[in-house]
């Protein structure tokens, strides 16, 4: 891989400038090919780097390079689920930023927080924290950086019910990153604006979004956002009038698997809860409680309190409570 040769050199000629800036490439590798945990150990190594005179280097990046690593290990860490960990260098990240005033720095500070945010279910600092990273992009002008922040505020919205400001603002996330040649974490895109379809009740439109997502992720070998793109397939077949369950159950059955070998707790999570949900409209009781009580041990331990209240109505219901 190009990005461990660059790596390799960059450390044998001690040059922590060019290690830095090759750590933060190979960890935004790994994250798209789902290898968060990789990633993770990138992102850590570059904060570890940039302290002292450093901290207020860019070294080649458009940002401040330790708010750039403070941002995407909380990214990374979210996807693993480790929410607590991240918070530390989430707010640091914010204060760095906002101390040095740079706007594309502010932007990745408050996208990070979000972003976090959005993955722990806690939609209020997600929506507070995007929609700041959204007005300081829409005041420095930094019109590259517009899919990246409203596709996870368009989803945040979809998550608050919020549908009518949802779905538009993720249409324009995915066709503007499409005109501007801006593919990182497309897949994943589209995957958002088909749970914002799937909430409004448009259920052709989200299993489009959901199989171009999975063809992308297969074209690009991004196994992270193919397990997103299985998991929505699976809801998409279990909220159909007459539901498919055999080929929803073999959908989250795909995405479980991915997630599972990836360390994508939260993930887990939503496939063991949508298991246990799928099951017990079959009859399948006790597949379904086995299935939603994992994903209650799971959100009580990454501290997901927003998917809870519907997985224990639902177990509650199974064990005729």
């Amino acid at each position: 891989m190009a990005g461990k040769r660059a790596l390799t050199i960059a450390t044998a000629l001690g040059e922590t400038g060019l290690t830095v800036v090759a750590q933060h490439y190979l960890g935004g590798v790994y994250c798209s090919l789902g290898d968060y945990r990789r990633a993770v150990e990138c992102f850590q190594m570059n904060v570890a780097c940039l302290d002292g005179a450093l901290r207020q280097a860019h070294l080649g990046l458009p940002g401040l390079a330790t708010v750039f690593a403070r941002s995407h290990l909380v990214v990374a860490l979210a996807e693993c689920g480790a929410f607590a960990e991240a918070r530390a260098p989430a707010e640091e990240g914010v204060q760095i930023a906002e101390a040095a005033r740079h706007p594309y720095s502010r932007v990745m500070a408050w996208w990070a927080v979000g972003v976090r945010a959005l993955g722990q279910g806690d939609l209020p600092q997600a929506i507070q924290g995007l929609e700041q990273a959204l007005t300081l992009v829409q005041g420095a002008d930094l019109r590259l950086l517009i899919p990246m922040v409203t596709a996870p505020l368009g989803v945040a919205y979809a998550r608050a019910g919020r549908s009518a400001d949802a779905v538009p603002l993720l249409e324009e996330a995915v066709a503007q990153a499409v005109a501007r040649q801006y593919l990182w974490d497309q897949a994943l895109r589209m995957v958002w604006l088909g749970e914002a379809y799937l909430g409004a009740g448009r259920l052709a439109e989200a299993e489009t979004q959901a199989q171009q997502a999975l063809v992308f992720t297969q074209a690009h070998q991004e196994r992270g956002h193919a397990a997103y793109a299985l998991w929505l397939l699976g809801e998409v077949a279990a909220q159909r009038a007459a539901p498919e369950a055999t080929q929803a159950a073999a959908h989250y059955q795909q995405a479980l698997a991915l997630a599972d070998a990836l360390g994508m707790r939260p993930l887990q999570a939503h496939c063991h809860r949508s298991l246990g949900t799928l099951y017990a409209t079959t009859g399948q009781q006790e597949q379904a409680r086995a299935a939603l009580s994992t994903a209650i041990a799971m959100y009580q331990s990454m501290d997901m309190p927003f998917w809870l209240p519907q997985t224990e109505v639902a177990r509650a219901q199974v064990e005729g409570r």
